[in-house]
């Protein structure tokens, strides 16, 4: 394995690099022809260029696309394609390339990389290779949440039209319009042998830095080796709508230090009832489950400004 130094050069000196798209959804489908003429444009050789239509294409595909072992996996698509991707390249000589084409694109703002397709593709060319954290919970690796409760029924609920015309908003929306009827449950985080008992609607469990496209909080890490774990209101639902709004609307996230928060590199969940786990915006998983770091399992590109920890 290379260092991150040498990934660098290399990246930069021979711009080899395969590009996967999710052109399944329609954000992907549209700005595909585009983002092969940016990158051609900023240097890129590609090696390979896969349009995936479908989840059961993915593996495929990125198996394709690494047969030309190239320096940089560039993949296009939300959290929950590159969810599905990381476990392709982690502990491997390749850089995950991030082109933001989802919803929320949680992973993206955690890099620091701009949102918008030229900002993201010339943070590409001038960046840097970081080793950040991979999540995995149970066997299934993650990039940036773990969540119980509300979003599972919101992720298995929300349209693909809502979300294409909303964004973001679409997920809240429809939080809103199911919580009235939902029933909160009892969850219990244990870390470094101590038992954390709650009443909630949501639990969270993060890796990354935002949630929803917001900051967790200010010193929330992608590369910390540490996860975060916080519930979203208590047992009653008007507060849980009450927060989430506040949130939302004034971008107020406290210090890991002053907030509610339980941090740890490895957490057991356990709940009451036994809950599927919503992982990056895919339903897999029930628990009880055990949720850890592997720090540093995951190389990524990032900005040149980016700040190792």
């Amino acid at each position: 394995m290379r260092t991150t130094a040498e990934h660098t050069a290399a990246i930069h000196d021979k711009r080899m690099a395969a590009v996967v798209v999710n052109t399944r959804s329609l954000r992907g489908r549209r700005r595909y022809p585009e983002a092969l003429r940016l990158l051609r444009a900023g240097g890129f050789r590609l090696t390979g260029v896969h349009a995936v239509t479908g989840p059961a294409r993915l593996r495929e595909s990125i198996t394709r696309a690494l047969a030309d072992e190239p320096d940089l996996l560039i993949v296009g698509g939300g959290d929950g394609m590159l969810s599905s991707s990381i476990e392709h390249i982690a502990g491997r000589d390749v850089a995950l390339g991030v082109l933001p084409l989802g919803t929320t694109d949680d992973f993206a703002r955690s890099l620091g990389l701009p949102l918008d397709l030229a900002g993201a593709i010339r943070a590409l060319a001038g960046g840097k290779v970081a080793d950040i954290d991979l999540g995995m919970c149970g066997d299934r690796p993650f990039v940036g949440l773990t969540s119980f409760g509300v979003s599972v029924e919101v992720a298995g609920t929300v349209k693909p039209l809502v979300k294409r015309a909303l964004g973001r908003v679409a997920y809240p929306l429809t939080a809103m319009r199911i919580l009235p009827g939902h029933r909160p449950f009892r969850a219990f985080v244990t870390v470094d042998g101590v038992r954390h008992e709650l009443l909630t609607h949501q639990l969270n469990i993060a890796n990354g830095r935002h949630h929803g496209g917001r900051q967790i909080a200010k010193d929330a890490g992608i590369d910390d080796r540490g996860l975060v774990a916080y519930q979203l209101g208590s047992g009653k639902w008007l507060r849980l709508v009450g927060e989430t709004l506040v949130r939302a609307t004034t971008g107020k996230w406290r210090s890991l230090a002053g907030g509610p928060f339980v941090t740890g590199g490895e957490m057991l969940v356990e709940t009451d009832p036994p809950m599927a786990a919503d992982i990056d915006g895919e339903v897999r998983l029930r628990t009880p489950l055990l949720i850890r770091t592997i720090p540093g399992g995951v190389r990524v590109m990032v900005p040149a400004d980016f700040v190792d920890t």
